[in-house]
């Protein structure tokens, strides 16, 4: 009888230990089961961040448009510095295909936007997408609508551009006219058209004259500096004589006149924070995120 109930002992305790081993067996398994499909799930999602990130990139390249008295490149010390300065090289790093042409930087909107479109027509790309600061938004959208550039234009996107003039060219043309420092130039070949231009009363016509096209899709990003201590201080003047005469402003152009097509965005920059030249702007960051949006758009 002991040595039976000894041995039923045994068994149970046998029982128990495979039971035990089974278990945690399966324990285990179910573990692991688990930390894969974590990390299938992890994978999947990083996939789809990066799939993402793709597509928000723009589907066309990007074609960075100066304003007035704009250039391609200058010399600072012993680097080299773009108009827009840092943004093509952030841009290019981040994979998008950047293109800075150069026109004429004092000459009329119809003398630039025929450059503008000459350099475009040219690039191999089927379409492309334009950000214009300044007065380079105005060269766009006159190449688009009046010199045909709207086959090969899929957006226009304008940065403290003066859509409705700025009193300072208003200003400006004035003192230059009644100087006869215009005239002065011209017989000298320099030309200075942009100045009569870029007045309230001029664009006032170029709107009339410069409809938006169908098929291009136009949008707006709005400068306007909200703390003096952060306005480079050769903008200041302008940036408080702009304040008293017609509200905000970038130092250059008021905030009202820096509007056309979708508002994508206001940003707290001056005139030339805008284009990278500020330290309390992050520019290309700015012109990033810029481009991911208009990605995201399908542009």
């Amino acid at each position: 009888m002991t040595l039976l109930l000894a041995a039923a002992g045994a068994a149970r305790g046998a029982a128990t230990g495979w039971i035990g081993l089974v278990a945690g067996a399966v324990l285990l398994a179910l573990a692991a089961a688990i930390a894969l499909a974590r990390l299938r799930r992890a994978l999947a999602e990083r996939v789809r961040r990066s799939r993402r990130r793709r597509r928000a990139h723009p589907r066309h390249p990007v074609v960075l448009a100066h304003g007035l008295f704009g250039f391609d490149e200058i010399r600072v010390g012993a680097r080299r510095h773009g108009y827009f300065r840092g943004v093509r090289e952030r841009l290019e790093r981040e994979g998008l295909v950047v293109h800075c042409p150069r026109v004429g930087k004092t000459a009329s909107v119809a003398a630039r936007a025929a450059d503008f479109a000459a350099f475009v027509e040219s690039l191999p790309a089927r379409r492309v997408n334009v950000v214009g600061h300044s007065m380079g938004g105005l060269d766009a959208r006159f190449a688009v609508a009046r010199l045909g550039l709207g086959r090969k234009v899929a957006s226009v996107t304008t940065i403290g551009t003066p859509h409705l003039g700025t009193p300072i060219a208003d200003v400006g043309a004035a003192l230059g006219e009644r100087a006869r420092l215009f005239a002065a130039l011209g017989r000298l070949g320099v030309d200075v058209s942009a100045f009569r231009d870029l007045t309230t009363e001029r664009m006032a016509a170029f709107n009339h004259a410069v409809p938006d096209v169908r098929g291009v899709h136009y949008a707006s990003v709005v400068g306007a500096a909200t703390r003096r201590r952060d306005v480079n201080p050769l903008l200041l003047p302008t940036y408080l004589w702009l304040l008293d005469r017609a509200g905000e402003s970038d130092g250059v152009v008021p905030a009202a006149s820096q509007r056309w097509g979708d508002l994508l965005r206001t940003v707290d920059a001056d005139h030339w924070a805008q284009i990278g030249w500020s330290r309390h702007f992050d520019a290309t960051a700015f012109y990033l995120e810029l481009l991911r949006e208009l990605g995201g758009r399908g542009l």
